[in-house]
């Protein structure tokens, strides 16, 4: 799918040195970040409901774009740019929810990859690529050649798990179309200037980090 920017940033609010609110702000005000997915999936719904809103309106008036994970229904009603789904099987209702919207899948196995192309995922995030400190026992790390692999359906792969600034570019060389990235942003004490070197694995000339 084209426009789809190479770097998504997943929030995770326990793990940021602050506040959510200003993290995000900075990433797309000072680094220039393109895509945000909302997790915070343990939020009751009117408290996850609130914050995505807050969210919403900052990458709104930053140009940057907002997914949701895991509820159509809320990525509906706010008008967000996309949704992240657990289940492949969700993709034709999220579909009908969000016609223009980018629909992704999580896959743990390459079957999986082929499944969410198949079913009209725009976009699959692979993990783990690489041991993962958020999810530590999350695996086996399934390895820079599950990229290669995966890419080979014809669908665009962001590269999850472990992911390091320093093994960015190497996970684009095996075929990646970008990479998403959750806990090495959230934990830095300064995380646009690691989004920017991030960002810098990608030769496209690009401004922004997307």
């Amino acid at each position: 799918m084209s426009g789809l920017p190479r770097i998504i940033v997943i929030t995770d609010r326990t793990q940021v040195q602050g506040l959510l609110d200003d993290v995000v702000k900075d990433l797309c005000t000072e680094a220039g970040c393109a895509w945000i997915l909302v997790r915070e999936r343990d939020l009751q719904p009117l408290e996850r409901r609130t914050l995505a809103l807050r969210l919403r309106e900052i990458t709104k008036r930053c140009g940057s774009h907002m997914s949701v994970s895991a509820d159509p229904q809320l990525a509906s009603e706010m008008n967000a740019d996309g949704v992240h789904l657990q289940r492949i099987a969700d993709v034709a209702e999220a579909r009908r929810k969000l016609p223009d919207a980018w629909i992704g899948v999580s896959a743990h196995r390459i079957a999986e990859v082929e499944a969410a192309k198949e079913a009209g995922a725009d976009y699959v995030t692979l993990s783990p690529i690489f041991p993962s400190e958020s999810k530590p026992g999350y695996g086996p790390p399934l390895g820079l050649e599950s990229i290669h692999r995966a890419a080979q359906f014809g669908i665009p792969v962001y590269a999850l798990g472990g992911v390091t600034p320093r093994s960015a570019h190497a996970c684009i060389e095996a075929g990646a179309h970008g990479i998403a990235v959750m806990g090495t942003v959230m934990r830095a004490r300064d995380p646009s200037a690691i989004i920017r070197e991030y960002a810098a694995a990608f030769a496209t000339g690009s401004v922004r980090a997307g």
